[in-house]
């Protein structure tokens, strides 16, 4: 009996070990990594099986650290063998969201031919790379629908681009005019009330930290523009 109570009294000061030292490892990460941030603040620490290495989440990035964190490693980790793309993998996982649970009436809907398969896009309307996305790549995407979320991030000229279309009398044509054609809708009326400032918050809780950013139904997400056939891959690998 007495040598179970030890074991026991034993096991508790090694987990209680354990967590201090977890504890330890962390503060020290955070204190000589996080002053050469600019700012930016480490949202969470973790373990890796990379040769001792530590995993630090910044928003949607991920960088790495030795354990007093006296040396940060910035760039990607592959499995040598397979060669896939661990950090990636992992990037993806952390930052998956349910696809439906999407506000979608604060959308505006395009369907191209069948429509079956869905993205939905955040784009500022003065973002020169979401122009060139609708100029090129979702122009010719086909048998799709598109929800794009205007998510107003450049300027405050953003809310008011957005808001006359919003308002227009065919959002979809309003916002293709815009983006593709540089021509923009009429002024909108004082009292026509836009989901503009949701979607800002709606982006900030999704960590969506530049435009476009293109969701997929599997919860994924590609942070930047495409090309069409990055796209249509993308699009094929979902199940």
């Amino acid at each position: 009996m007495l040598k179970t109570k030890l074991a026991v009294l034993a096991m508790t000061g090694l987990m209680a070990s354990c967590v201090g030292a977890e504890n330890t490892t962390e503060a020290s990460i955070r204190k000589n990594i996080e002053p050469r941030l600019g700012g930016a603040k480490i949202d969470s620490i973790t373990a890796t099986p990379y040769s001792g290495l530590y995993e630090l989440r910044i928003g949607t990035d991920i960088l790495y650290a030795d354990k007093k964190g006296e040396f940060l490693f910035i760039g990607q980790v592959y499995d040598a063998k397979t060669s896939k793309n661990l950090t990636k993998t992992r990037i993806d996982d952390l930052t998956k969201i349910k696809f439906s649970d999407l506000p979608f009436n604060m959308a505006l809907k395009q369907v191209k031919g069948d429509g079956k398969r869905t993205i939905a896009v955040f784009e500022d309307p003065n973002c020169g790379y979401c122009k060139r996305l609708r100029q090129t790549t979702l122009k010719d995407l086909d048998n799709v629908t598109i929800y794009t979320f205007m998510y107003n991030i450049l300027s405050e000229d953003s809310f008011v681009k957005s808001k006359n279309i919003w308002c227009a009398p065919d959002r979809v044509k309003a916002w293709d005019d815009w983006m593709i054609n540089g021509k923009l809708p009429p002024a909108a009326p004082e009292k026509c009330e836009t989901p503009n400032d949701k979607i800002v918050e709606l982006g900030h809780k999704l960590k969506i930290q530049g435009t476009p950013a293109i969701f997929f139904t599997d919860g994924t997400r590609i942070p930047g523009a495409v090309d069409l056939a990055g796209l249509e891959e993308k699009l094929k690998s979902i199940k």
